[in-house]
């Protein structure tokens, strides 16, 4: 892959991670929004998103263990994003609150897999 050239999803992973570290750019629609929360607030530093399998359509998954309990989650916090590399960081939901959870486990995906990225409300996790 030409290092030069980023992806569209790339580009998109990129605008997150850099939202996430409080910097700025100039887009303004959907997963590309140059803010997190609401309002511009800075209570909210994190965009959970879901990664798409390019070859099965469906969200990429990982198993994690958070107090004991083994459970498998298809929401993530972009960490870094290296080339055509992204590591990620698992976050598990909680059904009842709708509240993420830090499971402070990561995994890294060849961007090369994922075929659509889908974004979820920002929000504050304790990292």
């Amino acid at each position: 892959m030409n290092q030069n050239c980023p992806t569209p999803l790339q580009e998109t992973l990129q605008k997150i991670l850099l939202l996430q570290q409080q910097q700025t750019f100039s887009d303004t629609a959907g997963c590309d929004r140059p803010f997190l929360g609401p309002l511009n607030t800075f209570n909210y530093h994190t965009r959970p998103v879901q990664l798409y399998n390019s070859y099965t359509a469906t969200p990429w998954s990982f198993s994690y263990t958070l107090n004991g309990t083994t459970a498998t989650t298809d929401i993530f916090r972009i960490e870094d994003l290296e080339q055509n590399f992204v590591t990620l960081r698992l976050l598990a939901l909680d059904a009842t609150t709708g509240e993420y959870t830090n499971t402070n486990q990561f995994v890294t995906l060849d961007l090369a897999t994922v075929g659509a990225i889908r974004c979820q409300p920002d929000t504050f996790i304790t990292l």
